[in-house]
């Protein structure tokens, strides 16, 4: 296994390399990658699912079966399915959506895309994504990836990480900036 640019020295990093690596392998990587999207979209999106990947209180063998029957519902292809039953067996569904993100940067990289993790205060349309990716793309010279979240607590604005860059356009940060010039 590479080192993959810091990914592989969390937690998170180690499961999404060694998934990586067995999706390129088994020529499934897109496969891999699109049922993670999924698995994200229901982790934001169901309390059950993500109650299932972060309770302590549930047996291992529950645990386990829960995941398997959420897998098949959400359809996911069987490698990711399987995966998913390994983090269940050993207790590390809590470092799921950690693993997303590393296995998505991964895939990135693989395509000599970057990978911007972007927060917006509320959901983006199509196009505005669209002009983002354009204009990350102008900025990083290569096609960027773009992993989103909303967080209203932002008011309005973007918040862009782009490896170690952060683009901090927030409203919130804009007031905090402007309340602590103010006391000074």
């Amino acid at each position: 296994m590479e080192n993959s640019g810091g990914i592989q020295a969390s937690l998170s990093g180690r499961y999404a390399t060694a998934l990586f690596d067995l999706a390129r392998e088994k020529s499934a990587i897109a496969a891999v990658e699109s049922s993670l999207v999924t698995v994200k979209q229901a982790l934001a999106e169901s309390t059950d699912f993500a109650t299932l990947t972060s309770s302590p209180l549930l047996a291992r063998k529950d645990t386990a079966k829960g995941v398997a029957a959420a897998a098949k519902a959400m359809k996911l292809d069987p490698l990711t399915t399987d995966f998913l039953g390994v983090l269940a067996q050993n207790r590390r569904l809590a470092a799921l959506s950690g693993i997303v993100r590393d296995f998505r940067t991964l895939a990135a990289r693989q395509r000599g895309e970057t990978t911007a993790e972007v927060v917006s205060a509320h959901p983006l349309s199509n196009a505005q994504v669209e002009a983002l990716k354009a204009q990350l793309r102008q900025r990083v010279g290569r096609d960027v990836n773009v992993d989103l979240s909303v967080d209203p607590s932002l008011l309005g604005g973007l918040v862009v990480k782009i490896g170690s860059q952060m683009i901090d356009s927030s409203i919130k940060t804009r007031l905090n900036s402007l309340a602590h010039a103010m006391k000074a």
